[in-house]
């Protein structure tokens, strides 16, 4: 089954609640990620209420879509609504292989002059909203949307340059596996990912991991160290091991 696509503001009356209805009472304040993401976040999770932004990095095609893809996996997995405003390529089949419900997933292509409207009536009624952030859009609407975010108990996960988010998350180096001399397919990417905000997120943090890994995306084992002396020993990754740049 496909993404939900969603054409124009009416479209979403079907999809949200009422935009005087609170945050629903008894609902999880943090929805989950993958386990190797829990530690470039402050509470480990996506904070209900909190913009958590995917900065872009250069080329455009450094990785961004690939870790926005990770941070909805494990909430969509666990029964969260999740939509998708403005990012034409955003496939429904890379998510369903990530583990996205599609049948809980809203997809607004191209949302036109009307972005701020989409974007709010989501929030309203959607538990993460992931948009790509319009050139032209001002401070003050990026600051009512996240108002809005915070009041309505949705994560907001601005896709592009936003200032005053939270934590801002982004692929800052990556390298691709799979390609021998002259063959080979890609398979996955060994990607480092940045987090730095402010609050309980002020300090930088780094780790690199898989992205994906195997159909999943994984961290990136350590390697062990080597056997100093002694007849040969078979060597290899330390179970759970992972690599963790800066303070944590």
């Amino acid at each position: 089954m496909a993404g939900r696509m969603v054409v124009g503001s009416a479209a979403l009356t079907d999809l949200v609640r009422p935009a005087s209805a609170p945050d629903p009472a008894g609902s999880h304040r943090v929805l989950p990620v993958a386990p190797e993401l829990t530690g470039l976040l402050p509470h480990r999770g996506l904070r209900r209420g909190s913009t958590v932004a995917v900065a872009v990095g250069q080329p455009r095609r450094s990785g961004g879509t690939s870790l926005v893809l990770a941070l909805l996996a494990e909430a969509s997995r666990a029964g969260s609504w999740c939509a998708v405003v403005g990012v034409p390529t955003f496939g429904a089949g890379a998510a369903a292989e990530v583990g996205i419900a599609l049948d809980r997933l809203a997809l607004v292509p191209h949302p036109g002059p009307e972005w701020p409207t989409v974007v709010a009536a989501l929030i309203d009624g959607v538990d993460v909203v992931v948009t790509a952030v319009p050139h032209t859009v001002s401070a003050p609407v990026a600051d009512r949307l996240a108002a809005r975010a915070r009041q309505r108990g949705c994560v907001l996960v601005p896709y592009g340059r936003w200032t005053g988010a939270d934590v801002t998350l982004q692929v800052v180096r990556g390298v691709w596996e799979g390609l021998g001399p002259g063959r080979g397919r890609l398979r996955r990417r060994e990607v480092t990912v940045s987090a730095r905000g402010r609050g309980a997120a002020a300090r930088p943090k780094e780790i690199t991991m898989w992205l994906p890994g195997d159909g999943l995306t994984r961290v990136v084992p350590r390697a062990a160290p080597a056997v100093p002396v002694g007849p040969a020993v078979p060597v290899g990754p330390r179970p759970g091991g992972f690599t963790v740049v800066g303070s944590g």
